[in-house]
């Protein structure tokens, strides 16, 4: 490159261009310059590709469908939920209190196989700049209803407190409460990727 730039110079290729003088004495125009082709350093690094490995790819497709039965889910198990809520736990039926754990499990599998499929290709995108303020939100608050989810789950009042009629009502108050949160939370995150379509 710095022998190039030296033929250059040599050459005359970087010398103004001089009128020159035809008969009559006038001025022609003058000659155009000629211009060293050399990109600026800018100093800017080139972008580096991300290679996405298929698993990548398999792990996006089943993060996506199974995260569909999202709202089904949060929409039965608040249905469920408040007729629970709504009723005195001796007048419960047995159908809605096993509908509602059994729900209550599907959410907890869902949320287990995305946690663990978008955890992975969030590690795999980790040095991709495109959308990663997007991605590490989404993380963060799907991340946050996982705890909340669990935290449901411990604070839930147990059977045989029901059945012995000693369930205390800030701890079913809380109960609720908890769920209600991260299931907004995670529709947050939920519905934040929906409309991003990433």
């Amino acid at each position: 490159m710095q022998s190039l730039v030296w033929l250059m110079a040599a050459s005359g290729a970087w010398q103004q261009a001089t009128p020159t003088r035809v008969a009559g004495g006038l001025p022609s125009a003058p000659a155009a310059p000629i211009v060293a082709l050399v990109a600026p350093d800018t100093g800017q690094r080139r972008p580096r590709a991300i290679e996405y490995s298929n698993f990548y790819t398999v792990r996006l497709t089943i993060h996506r469908y199974a995260s569909y039965a999202t709202i089904p889910l949060f929409i039965a198990e608040y249905a469920l939920g408040r007729s629970l809520y709504n009723t005195a736990p001796d007048s419960v039926s047995s159908s809605v209190r096993s509908a509602h754990g059994a729900v209550a499990l599907g959410i907890a599998g869902l949320f287990g196989l995305n946690t663990v499929t978008g955890g992975w290709n969030l590690w795999h995108a980790r040095k991709d700049p495109a959308g990663r303020a997007r991605r590490y939100v989404h993380a963060a608050l799907m991340l946050v209803s996982d705890a909340g989810f669990v935290a449901t789950g411990a604070l839930a009042p147990s059977r045989r407190a029901e059945l012995a009629g000693t369930i205390d009502p800030n701890r079913r108050n809380l109960h609720r409460t908890v769920a209600i949160a991260s299931m907004s939370t995670a529709l947050a995150g939920y519905v934040m990727m929906l409309f991003w379509k990433s």
